[in-house]
């Protein structure tokens, strides 16, 4: 049974290195693989393939199944912001 990630006091990328893979990394940002299932997630328990970690306030993603969702950090709130197909 994998280890949740522990989020309890933050989350440092640097602590969970032993069973994720970098992918890339530029300034504030990681994109991490779950190669062999070592960490569960957080939040429901279950396994996952791919982790994205930020310390920017604003993150666009260049595409979904539906078009672009955008992530934006505000006090006390997450906005998530999903658009559609772009021509």
């Amino acid at each position: 049974m994998a280890t949740p990630l522990d989020v309890a006091d933050g989350f440092d990328v640097h602590d969970h290195r032993d069973g994720l893979k970098l992918l890339t990394q530029d300034a504030g940002t990681w994109h991490l693989a779950n190669p062999d299932d070592a960490y569960a997630c957080p939040a429901c328990g279950g396994s996952f393939d791919r982790l994205f970690v930020s310390d920017e306030a604003e993150v666009t993603f260049g595409s979904a199944p539906n078009g672009p969702i955008c992530l934006v950090r505000a006090p006390e709130r997450l906005l998530v912001l999903t658009h559609g197909e772009r021509a």
